[in-house]
């Protein structure tokens, strides 16, 4: 079983040990962040620091800026955490370790973008803007973010490209001091908060036949409990319930036509600005309202316009996520499961080989690993036990 490991161009750049390291550890590929939105990492190993912090989204090479001279939107360079082309320079230590590279892109994901153009912003039933998460249904942001998927994905050397929050975006996001876990939310609760109420999508809604102000007022209504005793309801039939069948069936089929079309232009974007064999994944949840860094698709869709998908499989989630897509798999598609071996994240680095070969059971064809970079020396000790016998799978 071929198994890639995601890292970050930081992790790399400045270390002149770093890529055989990730070369001995057996896997046959990087996952390198490309485009990533804001976080605080840990760099356990690196010679010259230890925290890097990514104060907003960025890319993290030099955008071409004839490319986005035609844009109302442009991606963000970073501040001194990746000057330059950090993410060539990782790629070229990368492969000159032996390993295959492809290039990791966040799409819609960036709190800056919202912060500077407020109105790109899903909007929820309350009227409250999610900065963090650009509303996909908007042209302007659609134009954006295919251009982005299209120039951070190809790469020079990279073999391809996957592609994260390749959807929609919703209310859980992870801000510094989070005070937002005092009620408990189900994904059926965390849909009625992703629903987007900008002028876009009221247009939208109303040309279903639904009264967008109606509608958000159901929305309203329908949490009202949820705000007294809190939620852990999942599920499609939850959603109906909570918003009224009629309502709620209306809503995903808003939401899922503007997702797929436009994950259709943010795939064609990527293979026309590709040589012929570039591979696209898309970060991808079987369930098709959910939204977040895996989105919610339509299994047999979006294997029919990518090449496969990266799929959430830690705490038991093979079983769930990887047989709807397995019963639409070609030849050829790639059903990558996803596993955190960073002990202290919640991974379960020596458990690696076990949940590996029940991955392989549910249709698995490659491994990722989260995150080379993030796991301890230990950690990495137990992945690189494990994957001689990953290989074999």
């Amino acid at each position: 079983m071929k198994t890639s490991t995601f890292v970050y161009p930081w992790d790399i750049v400045g270390d002149p040990d770093a890529a055989a390291r990730i070369a001995d550890l057996g896997v046959q590929q990087v996952t390198l962040a490309a485009a990533y939105h804001s976080t605080r990492a840990l760099t356990p190993r690196h010679p010259r620091h230890r925290v890097v912090t990514a104060e907003y989204a960025s890319v993290l090479y030099p955008p071409d800026a004839a490319r986005w001279a035609r844009h109302e939107l442009k991606p963000y360079t970073p501040g001194g955490w990746a000057s330059g082309d950090a993410y060539g320079e990782a790629a070229e230590a990368l492969a000159a370790a032996g390993l295959d590279v492809h290039s990791w892109v966040i799409l819609a994901h960036s709190s800056r973008l919202g912060a500077e153009h407020p109105g790109t912003s899903v909007v929820n039933a309350y009227g409250d803007r999610y900065p963090w998460a650009p509303c996909i249904a908007r042209p302007e942001v659609a134009a954006y973010l295919t251009e982005l998927a299209a120039e951070a994905a190809v790469r020079p050397g990279a073999g391809g490209t996957e592609l994260e929050s390749c959807g929609w975006y919703g209310f859980g996001h992870l801000h510094a001091h989070d005070k937002t876990a005092g009620i408990a939310l189900g994904d059926a609760a965390q849909y009625l908060m992703a629903l987007c109420f900008c002028a876009v999508c009221r247009e939208g809604y109303a040309g279903r036949g639904a009264d967008p102000g109606e509608l958000a007022a159901a929305v309203r209504r329908a949490l009202e409990p949820v705000w007294a005793t809190g939620s852990t309801d999942t599920g499609r039939p939850a959603v109906e319930k909570l918003l009224g069948a009629d309502l709620a069936v209306l809503t995903f089929a808003w939401r899922g036509t503007v997702a797929r079309t436009f994950q259709e232009s943010a795939v064609a974007a990527v293979r026309a600005a590709a040589a012929p064999g570039f591979q696209v994944l898309l970060h991808a949840d079987p369930v098709s309202y959910r939204v977040g860094a895996n989105v919610g698709v339509d299994p047999a869709h979006i294997l029919g316009i990518a090449d496969g998908v990266v799929l959430p499989c830690s705490g038991g989630a093979a079983r769930d996520v990887l047989p709807p897509f397995a019963g639409h798999r070609t030849g050829t598609s790639v059903l990558a499961a996803n596993f955190g071996v960073v002990g202290g994240m919640g991974g379960d680095p020596a458990g690696l080989a076990r949940n590996a070969a029940r991955a392989a059971e549910y249709g698995a064809t490659e491994l990722r690993l989260y995150h080379a970079g993030l796991a301890s020396d230990a950690d990495l000790a137990a992945v690189r036990a494990a994957l001689p016998g990953i290989g074999r799978l």
